[in-house]
């Protein structure tokens, strides 16, 4: 499987990239990818979502009228449910939406989610970034070098600070270490932008 190549200034190499068959394979696993990315989604939700049952709502201690004789239906507190004002059936309350997924099918999703990319085409190899220090304008005009529509995907060969830093204000641009992405940031992605190096890294191992 092939990628598209570029320096690192953003021009087209004449030959594309060879990438690696780890992890590049083809195959995607539809139901574990989608199983991963909604556990990621689930476990992203903060949970703190309440309501007001009829111990916690204000009022109502005392009954509204007496049980018999008034020829109204009976009530035993103007905090109930019915009544404006009164408590929530059934409403949500704090809990934890956090879901647990093995690490085999973590990677199974990276996997799965990095072989879609490159079957469509979504995938740019480029050549080790050298920035020296925290510059947004290089970053941009990588970018527009390489024609760089939607949310892009900039994987590292490791933690490189200048390249996030330059990169962290350039809206829809994500910079990640490639030992460090999840499946649902390569699904966010328009487009994956990977250093060489990470690959020539990766295929070693």
């Amino acid at each position: 499987m092939k990628a598209k190549a570029y320096t690192a200034a953003g021009k087209a190499r004449s030959s594309g990239f060879e990438l690696p068959g780890d992890p590049f394979d083809g195959t995607v696993n539809e139901a574990v990818l989608h199983q991963v990315v909604t556990a990621i989604r689930a476990n992203q939700r903060q949970g703190t979502h309440s309501t007001k049952t009829r111990q916690s709502v204000r009022g109502g201690s005392r009954k509204p009228w007496r049980q018999k004789g008034t020829g109204r239906a009976r009530q035993g507190s103007i905090r109930a449910p019915q009544w404006r004002g009164g408590a929530v059936v059934f409403g949500p309350q704090p809990r934890s939406y956090r879901t647990e997924v093995p690490k085999a099918m973590k990677r199974l999703a990276i996997r799965s989610a990095l072989n879609a990319r490159a079957l469509d085409g979504s995938v740019a190899v480029i050549e080790p970034l050298a920035i020296d220090a925290p510059r947004t304008k290089a970053i941009i005009e990588l970018l527009e070098a390489l024609e760089a529509s939607g949310n892009v995907l900039l994987l590292t060969d490791g933690l490189k600070r200048e390249v996030y830093l330059s990169g962290r204000n350039v809206p829809s641009l994500l910079v990640k270490p490639w030992g460090e992405v999840s499946a649902y940031d390569i699904l966010w992605s328009d487009l994956v932008i990977v250093e060489e190096s990470a690959l020539s890294v990766e295929e070693e191992r």
